[in-house]
């Protein structure tokens, strides 16, 4: 599917939900993509990426931005303390915020460099024991945590148990939200952005759709 055509669905999906198609943010998702299928995007005009990790994304993003300017960078994935660091210098999003230990680190880092990229905090909605998040229980806890860090929470971000209904995951993510003041949801991916839209997403994570199938090697 174009990049075009998922900007029309999405379009289509804010208008369905009484939305303005400007609350949504397109996340290319391009781990794992070849980089000619990444620049194909970039030049397209589309600014605003996601990864899932650190390394990738050092050896991916610093040519590009050399290349076609400023780019947003949204890091997707499970974030090591010892990576933290890099993460924020690359980084103007991490939307897997989710312990004390890193948040702590984050917090630190933030006051020695100066700047700190937005935050979302991980909920493991669908509570999977292989899965990172914070509980849905422990949800309220953190993000009061978090906040008492100074640090900057936009939001909270989900990623559905693979075999369940998605939209039940995430009216649940954004009733912990809508309780604790926080206007930003991520969710939503290739095969449920549209679901994910209709009940409050601002921010969907879309790859293969746009990029096509990952070849993992």
């Amino acid at each position: 599917m174009s990049l075009e055509a998922i900007r029309d669905l999405i379009s289509k999906s804010c208008q369905k939900a009484g939305r303005a198609t400007d609350d949504v943010t397109l996340i290319a998702v391009s781990k794992v993509q070849p980089n000619e299928r990444v620049a194909a995007i970039l030049d397209q005009g589309h600014r605003i990426f996601g990864e899932n990790k650190v390394q990738e994304a050092a050896g991916k993003w610093p040519a590009f931005r050399e290349t076609y300017g400023k780019v947003d960078l949204h890091l997707i994935g499970p974030l090591q303390t010892n990576k933290a660091r890099q993460a924020m210098e690359l980084a103007q999003a991490i939307h897997t915020l989710d312990r004390p230990k890193l948040a702590n680190t984050i917090a630190r880092l933030a006051q020695e460099i100066g700047q700190c990229p937005d935050l979302f905090i991980q909920v493991n909605t669908g509570e999977e024991p292989q899965k990172a998040g914070c509980l849905p229980a422990d949800a309220d806890g953190f993000i009061q945590e978090a906040r008492a860090l100074d640090l900057p929470i936009k939001g909270l971000m989900c990623i559905p148990p693979a075999d369940e209904e998605p939209s039940l995951h995430f009216a649940l993510l954004g009733k912990i939200a809508a309780r604790n003041g926080l206007s930003g949801l991520s969710m939503g991916m290739s095969s449920d952005f549209e679901s994910a839209i209709a009940l409050g997403a601002t921010h969907v994570r879309v790859g293969s759709a746009i990029f096509g199938d990952r070849s993992y090697e």
